[in-house]
């Protein structure tokens, strides 16, 4: 980049590398200096980019109308270059593309020629023809740098991943140079590669400093890849550059709390906390930063001040749930949560929180029935995680996702998996014993079974419909099977109780229970940090 110019932004500006002097021709030979310009100032707010993603909104790095003088080009007069360049200047790329017409007739191997027209139908708005000639020009000298960046504009502002390969090979060429950095750290970010982006970031050096939305995309990467001290530093960053925004503070301290820096995140929070108006949010991460630090009291006070003043907010009530086991205060959260199913009598999380902390109880008639209230509020919960995706991508249309399996199982009736998806649903459709969609979930459940013994989930389906059968000792040696291979499997393990208190073996069930109460603590637990995780990708993006 040209020294003294300003580095480009995530705001509606259009900025483009600087296009200097040594760069290679189509001969290989070296350009005078001066014989490439940059593009022209006059251009840069002409027209603010297309939307890329949700991280860049407008940004425009690389390329407007390029100005080439040609009089290094000896193969071509000179009068005609200028006149070309100077229509070019004008921002006339009318008749710029009129003088190139002949002039390509004339000269149709010279890259530099094509270049100038991806200019000029830029200049008009016209972006596929302009990519047309950058690639026609590219074709020609595959390392023309002018061509290479006009592609790369064009392929960014789409928010294409077609436009990594082009920034790949201009840092080929100009290692150093924080723009592309910048601009494949954005694209990569957008892919999901974090690991590649990270590093585009880090060279970028100072191109993102005043940028909250790239800084954003740049902090969430580290979050995933597990960097939780170097991402608090850049949204330190962000935070300084508007003190007075509550939700980059919230950002900051949750952050803060992933890299066990609990002291740090209640500084941060304090002018939230200090405010005559208190939110929820910020006083369930200043709960957990206390609870962090040691300080239960307090955090136990913090938590019951969130929920008075968000009554109906489930994820408070299971914080405080957590918050009584780790302290073996079983009975007070039980207490906790019955309020918040009073508030909220048809949430399933509640009553599956509330039968862990009766399990540490021994109470286990009352777990047992929590958990069974939990399931049949919410079946979904015994849907495996195929089962789930499939739903997900039929938008919850059970009917929907039920018909695309069985449209697939009639190219590939002996796919192991649609027989299973097909037992699954028609299972989570009510079909009752002795109707033939029940028959059918049975026969599709035992062949997928007898296809893949080891397929997660179909000996669960099985077994929930051998128990609606009546076969309760078939049911019981199905989630036996399961959890030899899944020890974590929750389904087949509350399928076994199940099935072991239908015929009358109930020797092991308390212990049984014992073990789903801690499996349910580590998915809360689990649930918990990708929720912390979520947190922070939704609300880096750009408001």
């Amino acid at each position: 980049m040209e020294s003294g110019r300003k580095a480009p932004t995530l705001k509606p500006r259009r900025r483009g590398f600087l296009l200097r002097a040594h760069q290679t021709g189509e001969k290989g030979n070296k350009v005078a200096e001066g014989s490439l310009y940059s593009l022209l100032q006059t251009m840069r707010d002409r027209r603010p980019t297309a939307k890329v993603g949700h991280l860049v909104r407008r940004v425009g790095i690389l390329l407007a109308p390029l100005i080439i003088v040609c009089c290094a080009l000896a193969q071509r007069p000179v009068d005609q270059a200028g006149a070309i360049a100077q229509a070019l200047q004008t921002r006339d790329f009318a008749k710029a593309l009129e003088l190139l017409r002949p002039a390509l007739q004339q000269f149709p191997g010279d890259a530099q020629l094509w270049a100038m027209q991806g200019a000029a139908f830029a200049g008009q708005g016209h972006k596929q023809e302009a990519l047309a000639a950058f690639r026609r020009s590219l074709k020609i000298s595959p390392d023309y740098v002018v061509a290479l960046q006009g592609a790369a504009q064009i392929e960014y502002d789409a928010g294409q991943a077609s436009a990594i390969p082009l920034l790949q090979h201009l840092l080929r060429l100009r290692p150093a140079d924080p723009t592309g950095h910048g601009m494949l750290a954005v694209l990569e970010y957008q892919q999901g590669k974090c690991d590649a982006a990270v590093h585009h970031f880090e060279r970028a050096g100072s191109l993102f400093e005043a940028q909250p939305s790239a800084l954003h995309g740049y902090a969430t990467c580290l979050v995933k890849l597990r960097q939780f001290d170097r991402a608090v530093k850049v949204f330190q960053r962000t935070l300084a550059l508007n003190p007075d925004d509550g939700r980059e503070r919230r950002l900051l301290a949750a952050i803060q709390l992933m890299a066990h820096q609990p002291q740090d995140a209640l500084a941060t929070l304090q002018p939230l906390l200090q405010a005559a108006t208190q939110d929820v949010d910020t006083l369930e991460l200043a709960a957990t930063a206390h609870e962090d630090s040691k300080d239960t009291p307090q955090a136990v006070a913090t938590l019951r001040q969130a929920i008075l003043l968000d009554p109906r907010n489930v994820n408070l009530y299971l914080d405080f749930a957590n918050l009584s086991s780790a302290h073996d205060s079983f009975q007070v959260g039980i207490d906790v949560l019955s309020d918040g199913l009073g508030q909220l009598p048809k949430a399933a999380p509640l009553l599956l929180a509330r039968g862990v902390l009766y399990v540490q109880l021994a109470q286990f008639d009352k777990a047992e029935a929590d958990f069974e209230a939990a399931h049949e509020l919410d079946p979904s919960q015994s849907l495996s995680s195929a089962a789930q995706g499939m739903l997900a991508v039929q938008e919850n249309d059970l009917d929907r996702a039920l018909r695309t399996v069985q449209a697939k199982l009639a190219r590939k009736p002996s796919d192991a998996l649609l027989l299973y998806l097909q037992a699954d649903f028609l299972s989570q459709r009510g079909a009752d014993p002795g109707t033939s969609e029940f028959q059918l979930a049975m026969r599709s459940a035992k062949q997928a079974v007898s296809l893949q013994p080891t397929l997660r989930g179909a000996r669960t389906v099985l077994a929930k419909l051998y128990l609606q059968a009546g076969n309760y000792q078939e049911a019981v040696e199905q989630c036996r099977k399961a959890l030899d291979h899944d020890p974590k499997d929750q389904t087949a393990l509350y399928r076994l109780i199940q099935g072991l208190r239908k015929t009358n073996d109930q020797a092991e069930i308390p212990d049984l229970l014992k073990r789903l109460a801690v499996l349910r603590k580590q998915a809360a637990k689990e649930q918990s940090e990708r929720y912390q995780y979520k947190l922070v990708e939704e609300d880096s993006q750009p408001r």
